[in-house]
């Protein structure tokens, strides 16, 4: 059975918010122009893709895999390839499917992937109870 670990979000719905006030605000400084409408319309896509990746981002935990998702950014680490884990940092580059900071940064073989759970001790001793090797920073 999957354990589910939910996303931090931080200050993630600021951006959202901006990501539709700013095309309204726009639309409103300019009301007589019924062309407007046509530059609104690609002005969304930022908000729509923002909302994609707010209510996809989860973290999931079975005997085996961590599973991990946002919006397009998935996929799967074999437990037992874990070898380190640092808690409560931020990862400023390289596979983040995570809304917020202060959050996992999750060391297998060569390759490193940050996540941010609500809790990063539950998911970390979720994964030492399955693999007691991880090394814990």
């Amino acid at each position: 059975m999957k354990q589910k670990f939910k996303a931090k979000t931080g200050k993630f719905w600021i951006y959202i918010l901006i990501s539709l006030l700013f095309p309204i605000w726009i639309y409103s400084l300019d009301e007589l122009n019924e062309d407007l409408i046509y530059f609104l319309l690609p002005a969304l896509l930022p908000f729509v893709l923002l909302i994609w990746i707010y209510s996809t981002t989860v973290y999931y935990l079975d005997s085996q895999y961590f599973y991990y998702q946002s919006a397009f950014l998935k996929g799967k680490i074999e437990v037992y390839k874990i070898k380190e884990i640092q808690q409560n940092t931020t990862l400023w580059s390289g596979v983040k499917p995570a809304l917020a900071t202060k959050g996992l940064i999750i060391k297998f073989g060569y390759d490193e992937i940050y996540v941010a759970p609500k809790s990063n001790e539950q998911l970390t001793q979720a994964l030492l109870k399955i693999n007691s090797n991880i090394i814990v920073k």
